[in-house]
């Protein structure tokens, strides 16, 4: 049976959406089932109004499926993708991340294959510590965090970040450097993901 990957992003103008989708090739490209989920907006229509690049993002996912915990424990596999705040996750995952409290309690996110990206709009923006933050809650789950260290020499090429693809946009959310490159790095992590996860599943059969 094929891996089951969930990809849960959060993004108000797209920059994490895009990762999202990058990473959802190379999952398929090794043969996953995958899904992409979206976290659930907590800023108000009035404030993403004031934002025409947030207000045209918003629109243009307005399809793509809001995360539930039960997503999580059908899922194999997370791979997760937001904009650092201050160094730390954006407040939208971490609002899901506190709703899994129930199927955490249950343990049914023992053994889930987990890995992570991040964007920010300065180089040293706190993309490490974001991805690491989540990386955290990732422990308590009892979850099995797969990180691209330096498997792929695409990593190099794509900033070199041990824990997970992160990207550096400009004032116009466009990202900074050559898209081809994050892309390759983006993939790779996921095909690694899914090759633990394959590992994973096959050991606990």
């Amino acid at each position: 049976m094929s891996v089951k990957l969930s990809i849960v992003y959060y993004s108000s103008t797209g920059t994490n959406y895009q990762l999202a989708q990058w990473a959802a090739e190379g999952a398929r490209e090794a043969g996953a089932d995958v899904k992409i989920f979206k976290v659930q907006e907590l800023a108000s229509q009035a404030v993403i109004d004031k934002n025409p690049a947030w207000k045209a993002h918003v629109e243009a996912t307005k399809d793509i499926p809001l995360i539930t915990p039960d997503d999580i424990v059908e899922a194999d596999a997370i791979i997760f993708s937001t904009p650092t705040r201050f160094g730390n996750i954006a407040a939208q995952m971490k609002q899901f991340l506190d709703t899994t409290g129930g199927i955490w309690f249950h343990g049914k996110t023992v053994n889930k294959v987990v890995s992570a990206m991040s964007s920010a709009q300065n180089a040293h923006g706190g993309q490490e510590a974001t991805i690491l933050n989540l990386y955290t809650s990732m422990y308590h789950w009892g979850a099995i965090v797969v990180a691209p260290g330096y498997t792929d020499a695409s990593l190099f090429a794509a900033g070199g970040n041990p824990y997970g693809t992160s990207i550096s946009v400009d004032q116009s959310n466009q990202i900074v450097g050559d898209k081809e490159v994050y892309q390759k790095a983006v993939k790779h992590q996921a095909k690694r993901v899914v090759t633990v996860a394959e590992w994973v599943k096959k050991g606990m059969q």
